[in-house]
């Protein structure tokens, strides 16, 4: 919910991405981005990096569940 917040979208979407039923915009991926405090491309690395949890506006376990869905959710869309 907070990333939704923080992203100025709804909670719904922002689980639609995690879920793989939906790609981000290239704006959404750099609000995703922002609100996590991370580069755009670190979204898309094979496996995260240990600075994606570095910063306090989220807690860490919230970064790593949304991280691991986004990973997850590219890596469906990378089949097609």
């Amino acid at each position: 919910m907070k990333l939704a917040e923080l992203c100025d979208t709804s909670t719904s979407y922002i689980g639609r991405i995690e879920i793989g039923l939906h790609f981000p915009s290239a704006e959404m991926i750099d609000k995703i981005a922002k609100a996590l405090q991370i580069k755009p491309y670190q979204l898309f690395l094979e496996k995260p990096s240990k600075h994606f949890y570095n910063k306090p506006e989220l807690p860490a376990f919230v970064k790593k569940e949304v991280l691991a869905k986004l990973n997850a959710a590219v890596q469906v869309v990378r089949k097609y």
